[in-house]
């Protein structure tokens, strides 16, 4: 991703240079060494590039460089949500890099005190970072002037387009006068995209990164087969192997965010939750708090955790298996970002490989198959490994036991079995006889008291040795 490119290659303000120095940049990313000559010059660029790949430097840079602190409005970027107006991905991170510029740079979106940010835009800004929504009201009410600003960047076109946020991206964009330059950013490109761009954009550079490709993050990647009721044991003991970094989870639905994140502190880890149900003031605490390294854990869903970039995550853990596959790349990029280390375990229960497989075949992803760790040395096991049998019943709940060297007639072992479980009729399968053994279907739910019988009890005054047959 990273090419031998330096930033001082470029006309860059050396206080640019200074912030992006200081902020560890020493190599442009692929997207932002096809990018920033173009904006350099003034052109319209169009670009396609992936989360994680530096796009936001891609115009950034360009844009920081052509504004002045002068107080007024000079560029105006759209971002998809309240998460990545306000987050280092984009605001944040526009002020580092711009260095010792005293450019003032405001977030505007919603959610927040709407009287604090009109009185920020009243006090005089150089560069707004906001959400379409907001942005528009603000204007309405008069604390954006439209006429003012001259870059325009759209950010996530996609997103947008997905949240139904075009139309009011289009009104914006009709009431921006003076626009000079517009930078559009896109991981993909439906055709409503590439309709609205030829819309507003005359002559524009198409930029593409690695087509068909996808920007991995270059980190340690872990696919651990393990029954669903035994998640949380395998997830305590990942967790438990990574003391010093923070970690985010990923769960398919809110109601197991919040289920997880209660087992998770009953088992006295720093967990905490976050996804759509929360209030907007609630978000913002516990994402700023997290940034602030306050908080080890957050188990997410994949809506609230997008735009979230933190320093310190170390660990990605998908408990659930994502529904669609474009999400198991964004959640693994929450790692690993712009050349960090990190690590990436997906807990895979029976149900979830087949999904898992189609990922792994759909980018050419290469996970370790890898067992559920050990438990570091001198920590106390937080959560039990069970006895289950989910993975290893067939669809009506029958787990097929091997009985090493057994012969003689079904019916009485059927009988015998029957007799020492206690057990109902038709918690007892089928018997199998193969050449030199037999095979006993038994409920998932006696399978654990059925091996233990079979390591204590002779049958016809013989010890049995067993095992788990799939067929």
């Amino acid at each position: 991703m990273f090419t031998n490119t330096k930033f001082a290659t470029w006309d860059i303000n050396q206080s640019i240079l200074s912030g992006l120095e200081s902020a560890g940049w020493e190599t442009a990313t692929e997207i932002q060494r096809d990018t920033i000559p173009l904006a350099l010059n003034g052109l319209d660029v169009i670009g396609q590039a992936r989360t994680g790949s530096g796009k936001t430097g891609a115009f950034g840079i360009p844009v920081l460089n052509s504004v002045q602190a002068t107080g007024d409005l000079q560029g105006l970027i759209l971002c998809p949500t309240r998460e990545l107006a306000k987050a280092k991905q984009v605001s944040e991170e526009l002020s580092q890099i711009s260095g010792d510029s005293s450019l003032k740079i405001i977030s505007v979106y919603g959610g927040t005190d709407l009287e604090k940010q009109a009185r920020e835009l009243s006090s005089g800004v150089d560069l707004i970072v906001g959400t379409p929504g907001r942005v528009m009201d603000m204007t309405k009410r008069g604390y954006i002037d439209m006429n003012s600003p001259s870059f325009f960047v759209l950010d996530e076109a996609d997103r947008m387009l997905d949240m139904g946020f075009f139309p009011d991206i289009m009104w914006v964009v009709e009431r921006m006068n003076n626009r000079k330059q517009t930078l559009l950013f896109s991981a993909t490109f439906p055709q409503e995209i590439i309709t609205a761009a030829n819309e507003f954009m005359s002559d524009a550079e198409f930029v593409q990164t690695n087509e068909d490709e996808l920007d991995l993050p270059d980190i340690e990647m872990h696919r651990v087969k393990v029954s669903r009721n035994n998640k949380l044991h395998a997830t305590t003991r990942i967790l438990l192997g990574n003391p010093h970094g923070q970690t985010i989870i990923f769960t398919n639905t809110k109601r197991m965010v919040d289920l997880l994140t209660s087992k998770l502190k009953k088992s006295k880890f720093d967990a905490h939750s976050l996804h759509g149900d929360m209030n907007q003031n609630q978000r913002e605490k516990l994402i700023n708090s997290f940034k602030e390294g306050k908080q080890d854990t957050i188990v997410a869903t994949d809506v609230a955790a997008r735009g979230l970039d933190v320093d310190g995550i170390s660990l990605v853990i998908n408990y659930d298996v994502p529904n669609d596959h474009e999400s198991f790349v964004h959640r693994i990029g929450r790692t690993g970002r712009i050349g960090r280390e990190g690590k990436a375990w997906t807990l895979c229960s029976a149900q979830d490989s087949g999904e898992m497989d189609k990922i792994e075949a759909a980018f050419g992803i290469v996970q370790q198959t890898s067992l559920v760790p050990e438990l570091p040395e001198g920590e106390k096991e937080r959560v039990a490994w069970q006895e289950d049998f989910t993975d290893s019943s067939n669809p009506f709940g029958y787990v097929r036991i091997e009985l090493d060297g057994l012969h003689g007639s079904n019916f009485k072992l059927f009988k015998w079995i029957k007799s020492e479980l206690n057990c109902k009729d038709e918690e007892l399968g089928d018997i199998i006889k193969l050449r030199n053994s037999t095979v006993v279907e038994i409920h998932k739910s006696k399978a654990s008291i059925a091996m233990k019988m079979f390591e204590k009890k002779k049958y016809n005054g013989k010890r049995l040795k067993y095992s788990l047959y799939n067929l």
